[in-house]
């Protein structure tokens, strides 16, 4: 099979909000009601202040004014396990000391915490209304995972093509719930709400869509799963994070992936049997914790020149967090995403060395981009998937589709964040060494 890569771009990164001051909404499963139609926005958050943000006038909030925020947006009050509070405290604490937010940042922060927590409101409710949930059986998924901006996201779009698997979209990852039957989406007053924001964010940073398109009925990252548990490198790839980073290197992820796994298991309540195909950088991070949690699972990594990668990466997160905080731009940035990701990649070739070969498979972004549909077939021919005529015809449509969608050129330089190439090669001298 021949085709051209979904899109024509590289992807976006990981965890970058769909808009700066976005909605955040409950869902319409039993256990919930769904929500009217004048709920607050971001900006309109409750609480107090918190010492040491920029602005001085506003806050993300307190622990308990953030939970107080998020039963009120969903009038539902059950957390679930108290199994998230030590990193949302730290992140809290991290945010105040150590991100120099603006006060556009500070709407935007409160916005990234308050969801992760309506989040998880919106799962236990799902859990609590659906028991049935518990029964359904994630056999196999794959996950694809590499360094950002190395062809994850075209590559995860291809693989959901295929009418026997399934992805996360969007708005799911938002809200979880039953996957609602397709047709009813666009009726849907919780999917009307999270496109809306998507629509508005288009239009205020169109440079945005044109690397990574986003919409709510598109599969996108597992992170907002992760981020639940406050588990998640969501956080410090918008904003300058020190304190908290240093304490998530220290955590045990495998709370947080059974957490993603029984999210998974009430989303795709209604289409037990179709396989998961998921993708997120962050995966990097916790390898043995997701083998744990998923032994059968069968892991896709892509690859990429890093130097390409690094400075792609650190352009979409300055153009992602633009005027949220005056310390997370330029070289902070360079520092920040070069250590991140390095060190994630490290923890991943070092994890991936104590397992069975054979559950790995291995994409070479420019071999992907000049045959993405044989990439594809290459991955199903060595974990022994069928790829079926309807599957081919899908994926072959969707790349006919990104062909004519080319949008304004992404432009980046290493040197815009205080990098060299002599820098990058160094600190990924071990990955590079492997692949040489």
């Amino acid at each position: 099979m021949t085709g051209r890569i979904p899109g024509g771009h590289s992807p976006g990164p990981p965890g970058p909000r769909p808009r700066d001051e976005g909605p955040q909404a409950t869902g319409g499963f039993r256990g919930v009601a769904p929500p009217d139609q004048h709920w607050p926005q971001a900006s309109g958050a409750q609480g107090g202040r918190s010492p040491g943000l920029a602005g001085g006038d506003e806050s993300i909030g307190t622990v308990a004014e953030l939970h107080a925020a998020a039963t009120g947006l969903t009038g539902l009050a059950d957390f679930g396990e108290d199994d998230y509070r030590d990193g949302l405290a730290v992140l809290l604490e991290s945010y105040a000391r150590d991100a120099g937010l603006t006060a556009k940042g500070v709407r935007v922060a409160r916005a990234l915490v308050r969801g992760a927590l309506t989040a998880r409101l919106s799962s236990e409710a799902g859990w609590a209304g659906n028991p049935e949930y518990a029964n359904v059986r994630i056999e196999r998924p794959v996950f694809v995972v590499g360094l950002p901006r190395t062809g994850t996201t075209a590559l995860h779009r291809l693989l959901t093509a295929d009418p026997a698997h399934q992805g996360l979209e969007a708005w799911l990852a938002e809200v979880p719930q039953p996957r609602p039957p397709r047709e009813t989406w666009a009726a849907n007053p919780v999917f009307q709400y999270i496109q809306a924001g998507f629509e508005r964010h288009h239009v205020l940073h169109p440079e945005f869509m044109a690397v990574h398109y986003m919409a709510a009925d598109q599969v996108e990252e597992c992170w907002q799963l992760l981020r639940q548990s406050m588990r998640s490198i969501s956080f410090e790839c918008l904003a300058h994070l020190p304190g908290y980073s240093a304490w998530l290197r220290g955590q045990d992820w495998t709370g947080a992936y059974r957490r993603h796994r029984r999210n998974l298991q009430l989303i795709g309540l209604p289409d037990r049997g179709r396989r998961w195909v998921l993708k997120n950088p962050s995966h990097l991070f916790a390898l043995d914790a997701l083998l744990e949690v998923y032994p059968d699972a069968l892991v896709v990594q892509t690859h990429r020149d890093p130097r390409t990668a690094i400075a792609s990466v650190c352009s979409l997160a300055a153009q992602a967090t633009a005027g949220w905080s005056a310390t997370f731009r330029g070289n902070v940035i360079g520092r920040d995403q070069l250590e991140t990701w390095a060190a994630g990649l490290d923890l991943f070739t070092e994890a991936r060395a104590r397992h069975d070969p054979a559950r790995f498979y291995d994409v070479v972004y420019d071999d992907f981009v000049a045959d993405p549909l044989g990439t594809v077939a290459g991955v199903y021919q060595h974990f022994g998937l069928t790829l079926s005529g309807q599957a081919e015809d899908a994926m072959r449509v969707l790349c006919e589709q990104s062909s004519g969608a080319a949008g304004p050129a992404h432009r980046y330089a290493l040197s815009d964040f205080g990098l060299t190439g002599a820098q990058v090669d160094e600190r990924f001298s071990g990955y590079l060494r492997a692949r040489a």
